[in-house]
């Protein structure tokens, strides 16, 4: 009988396990007989598991109630995650400076070990190294190189950050448990040792034998082809810097070096080109005059290049050529020579300029190559080029050049100063400067060396006198000054003696010295101007030739703040000459320019000069 507090209301379904277990206890009262069926309705399948059908009028059963269910599973999750992460921050902890586990640089083990072991371990492993030889294989080739001559050496502060610091991840702390992570040394490099290095590898390389045709006493002989191999340099360096502290032996890589010629080419070449060409001679055809060149000449001056295309090409050595051939050619060329002017009736008269006709010699030896392989007779026809003078008749002849317009003379010369200065005399005699040319003394003679004539003799070096090769060339170049000076050039650089000279003007001489010091002017007149050098021997004579426009007048200042001598005493000996000295001084030089014709001023120019002192000079 239910019970007063539950009359009237509908039997409770049983949940869960509870209720399952009390269906089948009541479902055990139906009779053993398989027919007897209980008076409760059989049970619906619902999904997964067998439910009581609901009796007649009875309300429809409701879902199981998970709320439970799903509160233990997240405390259990929270647990976990609790434990993981109580797990994660003692293992951060107790890992605290301490190498990342499962670290290995450049083979040594380092991970989790202290910091400071870790670096003293991999100092007294990878240190010596360094310094002790390392097997290198190249190709078929043993070789070995000790790291630090070649430049190289760890660089630890580098090395150690690529190590890292321990991982904040927990997957990598995780992962670090069951693996390695391969670290390798960083390197210092020093470059140029290290290309030294490669350069004594590359010593190793075998080179690629090229197909092609040599002469040997004057005989063609083919010469096969032979591939080789060459260190492939730009990776060899990389590997040498990256693993050579973690090997045991360096394996540098080489590329293959192919033949560009085939040996079918070597063949075609000796059969088609060397053969023929050293057949039967080549011959040049000049004016009155036929060179020969002979088949061993042919074999000097003939060779194979690679065509590009696995063949082979002639290459003639034109330069070897003219050697051959420009003597026997000499004598039918004609050289040409600028006009100039001779003063023999006392005015000056042009000398006829006189074109010349040389060997072009870029258009007479490009027919060679087609003659090489040529049947019967080879010739051909020299060629001629015409040469222009660098001053035609017709432009001297415009030049103006008819009187003196300045001129100055100098003496007191004698000995190796006389040699030098009649020396470069003959060399400037003759010289034309052109309508706004300038004329540079150093430029022009070139350097005065004994292969051209000069002779050692005195010069001033540093305030003392002293001796040189083509010492007394400033007499000179003070006597061309004057005479410029007087023709009114314009002064384009000169420089005074440091001391002054008595033989000389004050304030308007000049010195030279070989590539530092230099005379020179510049001709701004619309006419040229001709130079005449005439020596004796004991004076220099220096005349400008062309149309006299202007007159010059050198006024010369008085001497002033005059200093004092130093005196100096020498060992006795070649390098030691004696001075008796003489007082320095400061003094001016104005050049006043008027007009030829009418007398009026066109510049007037003060030139300041300081001389020092002579020393006086005593050799003990």
């Amino acid at each position: 009988m239910p019970s007063e507090s539950n009359a009237g209301r509908p039997a409770e379904r049983p949940r869960g396990e509870v209720g399952l277990r009390k269906l089948l206890e009541a479902n055990r009262t139906f009779d053993a007989d398989t027919t007897a069926l209980p008076t409760q309705p059989i049970s619906t399948v619902t999904r997964d598991r067998w439910s009581p059908a609901p009796p007649p009028g009875a309300q429809p059963p409701t879902r199981p109630d998970n709320q439970q269910l799903v509160k233990r599973v997240g405390i259990a999750v929270g647990a976990v995650v609790a434990f993981g992460a109580a797990a994660y921050l003692a293992d951060l902890a107790f890992s605290a400076g301490e190498v990342p586990r499962g670290v290995v640089v450049a083979g040594v083990d380092v991970g989790g070990m202290d910091e400071a072991e870790a670096d003293a371990l991999l100092r007294s492993e990878l240190g010596p190294k360094a310094e002790q030889p390392l097997p290198v294989r190249i190709g078929d080739v043993q070789a070995s190189m000790v790291p630090a001559a070649a430049g190289l050496a760890v660089d630890w502060d580098r090395t150690w950050d690529a190590v890292g610091d321990q991982p904040i991840n927990p997957v990598s702390r995780l992962v670090s448990l069951f693996g390695t992570r391969e670290v390798r040394a960083v390197s210092t490099v020093d470059n140029v040792a290290l290309e030294q290095q490669l350069d004594t590898f590359r010593g190793y390389d075998n080179p690629t034998v090229e197909g092609t045709v040599r002469f040997d006493n004057g005989v063609p002989v083919a010469v096969a082809p032979v591939p080789g191999r060459i260190l492939d340099s730009d990776t060899a360096r990389t590997t040498i810097t990256e693993r050579w502290a973690e090997s045991t032996e360096l394996d540098l890589p080489v590329v293959a070096a192919p033949v560009a010629v085939d040996e079918e080419a070597v063949q075609a070449a000796l059969r088609d080109i060397a053969t023929p060409a050293i057949a039967a001679p080549i011959t040049l055809a000049g004016k009155d005059t036929r060179v020969t060149l002979t088949p061993g000449q042919i074999s000097e001056v003939l060779g194979f290049v690679p065509d590009g295309n696995g063949g082979l090409t002639p290459a003639i050595d034109n330069e070897a050529v003219i050697a051959l051939l420009a003597p026997q050619l000499a004598a039918s060329e004609i050289e040409p020579k600028d006009a100039t002017f001779t003063l023999g009736t006392g005015t000056p008269t042009v000398v006829p300029a006189v074109v010349g006709e040389k060997v072009d010699w870029a258009k007479t030896l490009e027919k060679l190559p087609a003659l090489l392989t040529l049947a019967g007779e080879r010739a051909t026809e020299v060629v001629y080029e015409r040469i222009e003078p660098k001053l035609t008749t017709e432009a001297a002849e415009g030049l103006g050049i008819t009187e003196a317009i300045g001129e100055f003379t100098t003496g007191g010369f004698s000995g190796p100063s006389g040699v030098n200065i009649r020396t470069v005399a003959a060399k400037v005699d003759g010289a034309v400067v052109k309508p706004g040319e300038t004329f540079s003394l150093n430029g022009f003679t070139g350097p005065r060396t004994a292969a051209e004539g000069y002779v050692e003799s005195g010069i001033i070096d540093k305030g003392r006198p002293s001796t040189a090769v083509g010492g007394g060339i400033s007499q000179f170049a003070t006597t061309l000054y004057n005479a410029a000076y007087f023709a009114g050039m314009e002064d384009a650089g000169h420089t005074e003696h440091s001391y002054y000279i008595s033989r000389y003007p004050a304030a308007r001489e000049a010195t030279v010295f070989d590539g530092a010091i230099d005379l020179a002017f510049r001709n701004t007149f619309e006419t040229g101007v001709y130079i005449q050098a005439v020596a004796t021997g004991s004076d220099i004579t220096v005349r400008l030739w062309g149309t006299k426009t202007v007159d010059v007048e050198s006024i010369t200042g008085e001497k002033s703040k005059p200093t004092e001598p130093t005196e100096l005493t020498l060992p006795k000996g070649d390098d030691c000459i004696a001075s008796e000295g003489a007082p320095g001084f400061t003094i001016s030089d104005t050049r006043v320019i008027t007009d030829h014709e009418t007398g009026a001023q066109i510049s007037r120019h003060t030139r300041t000069v300081k001389y020092d002192p002579i020393p006086v000079v005593k050799c003990e």
